[in-house]
């Protein structure tokens, strides 16, 4: 038996080949379920999720999808477990409501579906920016710090193997809020709306570390978000950095020891040593490998 049980993972009985011979044991495996984001009685999205951190979901996600502006238009959520899944009713203000009704938006998505349901292609190519605080900057070393202790702070990936990881990091390097989904997209509305809750850490500057790669949604979300620097650990998408460089967001890439890829405005990452800007040349880099 496994001593403890991470939550958004339950056990399973495997077979694992070694090299050598089978062996027959329980394993961690990481649980998806159907979410159902129902604003005022009407279902919304579906969405696969973990199911863990609902109400950081609800808040998150209506920030992300802009279906409100601030978290105090959310009166109250409830979190129900049903038959088929969970339903996350959501009691949304009476003006938000009838602008989510106009938009005439219903999601029916996978975990890693961050556009499902959208009805145009004008509605994918919105128009976002990011107002950072002025003069934020971030070190190498602070990258490098906040890269390696990821893992140490994702104890349902350390579990399964099988989630992603959406982290807030100071200045300093430190994690200092993390969520975990089966869902990239997910794992990152958890994260937003986890501060939201705690409206004063939507006032502490840093910075965003993603375990995935970064795809078009995450820089969206995180435009929608106000957020000015994305850190991810695998590459991006092409239309990743430009959405990042039309929306002012400084994205990273392939985080490592000693290395990482700055692809848009670098301005904001400086060495520990100077405030000298010293990713902004023009030399061409080889793309590194995952």
């Amino acid at each position: 038996m496994i001593a403890e049980v991470p939550k958004g993972s339950s056990q399973r009985e495997i077979s694992e080949w070694n090299g050598q011979g089978r062996i027959t044991e329980s394993d961690l495996i990481a649980e998806e379920t159907p979410v159902a984001l129902i604003y005022n009685g009407i279902s919304h999205a579906v969405m696969m999720a973990s199911p863990i951190d609902l109400e950081a979901f609800a808040f998150g996600f209506s920030l992300s999808e802009g279906i409100i502006d601030h978290p105090d238009q959310i009166y109250s959520v409830e979190i129900r477990t049903v038959k088929l899944g969970i339903e996350v009713m959501i009691s949304l203000s009476s003006r938000q409501f009838d602008q989510l009704k106009k938009r005439r938006r219903t999601l029916a998505g996978q975990s890693g579906c961050g556009l499902c349901g959208t009805e145009s292609l004008e509605q994918i190519h919105q128009t976002l920016s990011v107002s950072s605080p002025q003069g934020l900057r971030i070190s190498h070393d602070v990258i490098h710090l906040a890269t390696h202790q990821l893992t140490d702070h994702q104890p349902l990936q350390q579990g399964t193997g099988a989630v992603h990881g959406a982290a807030w990091c100071s200045l300093e390097g430190q994690i200092t809020d993390i969520c975990e989904d089966v869902g990239r997209h997910n794992a990152l509305d958890k994260l937003i709306g986890k501060r939201a809750i705690k409206v004063s850490a939507l006032q502490e500057p840093g910075f965003l570390l993603m375990s995935s790669r970064a795809s078009f949604e995450i820089v969206q979300k995180a435009a929608m978000a106000d957020i000015a620097v994305i850190v991810t650990i695998s590459g991006p998408s092409s239309l990743a950095v430009d959405l990042a460089a039309q929306a002012g967001i400084t994205l990273i890439g392939f985080s490592r020891p000693a290395r990482h890829v700055v692809y848009t405005h670098p301005f904001r990452v400086v060495s520990e040593s100077s405030s000298q800007d010293i990713a902004g040349d023009e030399t061409p880099r080889q793309t590194p490998h995952s």
